[in-house]
């Protein structure tokens, strides 16, 4: 875990900015009894925060979409390892047959014409 003082270092932005996105929920530090302690994920976030705003001109309400995004599908894979898992330990007919209820309930495609 970083301090606040190495993690501005880290990402070589200024404490206003950094204020600024832990107010609007972009960044989540941990509350210590010394003050917000950030993780290397924060860092790698910061970074993208940079990346989106700097490089790609996105603005503040698209930045917030983006990283709702991809708050939810970091959920979402961490729940289907979880269920994984779950299955994982299930006895392989019962894992058989979900496998074959999951297959049966993918959507037909259909095939585009030949080239």
């Amino acid at each position: 875990m970083l301090d606040f003082n190495e993690f501005l270092v880290r990402v070589q932005l200024s404490e206003d900015v950094i204020e600024a996105w832990v107010a609007e929920g972009w960044l989540r530090p941990r509350r210590t009894g010394t003050g917000p302690a950030f993780s290397e994920i924060d860092v790698s976030r910061a970074q993208l925060i940079q990346d989106l705003r700097d490089d790609l001109g996105v603005n503040e309400e698209g930045v917030a979409i983006i990283l709702d995004l991809i708050d939810q599908m970091h959920g979402l894979r961490k729940t289907l390892r979880e269920l994984c898992g779950a299955i994982g330990i299930q006895q392989a007919d019962l894992q058989h047959r979900i496998l074959s209820e999951m297959r049966s309930q993918r959507p037909i495609q259909l095939k585009g014409p030949e080239r």
